[in-house]
């Protein structure tokens, strides 16, 4: 499929490093194999690779990222004046179990909240700021000290830091998120503002806050210390993420309004964090008919 590589070549001037490389990674470790150096592809080509790889357990979201990939290179091919490209309607199935999210439970999460402040470290840190915040693993990486206002008492996030793929070699890259709403300001806890306003005495406005120094600790570093903390710690191995879905949770649980903790967590639509994390048991159902009956008597 090499016109998949004179798109990405096309592609590489017009986005950001960490988008291009996300199309590599597609182009390289879909495409190419599955379709080789074909020049025409066909729909039932397509659908049978859709079905073959999530059939090997790939995520519906990957594919249909993938999908997207594709269809962009089947415009560049068009454009190009190759000749028209194959009409894709893939059909997905309609069923598919939801994979649950990693979330502590209230017990899990006191432990760990309180082996942090028995242990407190630069490293420990990160975690209390991702169970108080709710912050994305790389953007907690990416954080520096001038970031944090004491004063304010707010955390504000505008950096991320991740390890990308490209051109046959990995680096790590700093750079602003991906959407405009993942730059954001979040209140510190009373607790968190402590622990920082001692550590601060300690190290540079442009030091990470994390590594304690002025090099970043790396997101993949992170999550092995944290993973071998977990385990440790004798606690259920979740990811680094389920701190961050564990926050969110909590928040529902504690009744926050939905657009808040939608805004706090930076996603682009509050759609995302109903999808996540409200899911009303049929208690809370009766209620609100109940509710609705009531007021209408």
């Amino acid at each position: 499929m090499s016109v998949a590589l004179s798109w990405l070549s096309h592609k590489r001037q017009y986005v950001k490093r960490s988008t291009y490389a996300v199309y590599c990674n597609h182009v390289y470790s879909h495409l190419i194999p599955s379709f080789g150096q074909m020049t025409r592809i066909t729909e039932r080509e397509v659908q049978d690779f859709v079905d073959g790889e999530l059939e090997r357990g790939r995520s519906l979201k990957t594919v249909k990222d993938v999908l997207v990939v594709l269809k962009m290179v089947l415009r560049f091919w068009e454009k190009s004046g190759a000749g028209p490209a194959a009409k894709i309607d893939v059909v997905f199935p309609t069923k598919r179990e939801k994979s649950q999210i990693q979330v502590l439970s209230v017990s899990s999460q006191k432990r760990l909240m309180g082996y942090v402040r028995e242990h407190f470290s630069f490293r420990n840190l990160g975690i209390l700021i991702c169970l108080s915040s709710g912050l994305r693993i790389g953007e907690i990486c990416a954080l520096r000290w001038a970031d944090v206002d004491l004063a304010a008492g707010v955390i504000r996030v505008c950096k991320t830091i991740q390890r990308i793929y490209i051109d046959g070699h990995t680096e790590l890259i700093e750079d602003v998120p991906k959407t405009v709403s993942s730059i954001r300001e979040i209140p510190l806890t009373r607790e968190l503002g402590a622990y920082m306003r001692n550590l601060r005495k300690l190290v540079m406005a442009d030091w990470y806050v994390v590594s304690g120094s002025p090099a970043p600790v790396e997101p993949r570093t992170y999550r092995a210390y944290f993973r071998n903390l977990m385990a440790n710690l004798g606690l259920p191995p979740i990811r680094f993420h389920g701190l961050r879905h564990s926050f969110a949770t909590r928040c529902i649980e504690s009744r926050c309004d939905y657009k808040t903790v939608s805004s706090i967590l930076g996603h682009s639509n509050i759609s995302t964090t109903l999808n996540l994390y409200v899911h009303p048991d049929l208690e809370q159902k009766r209620r609100c008919i109940d509710a609705m009956v009531k007021l209408l008597k």
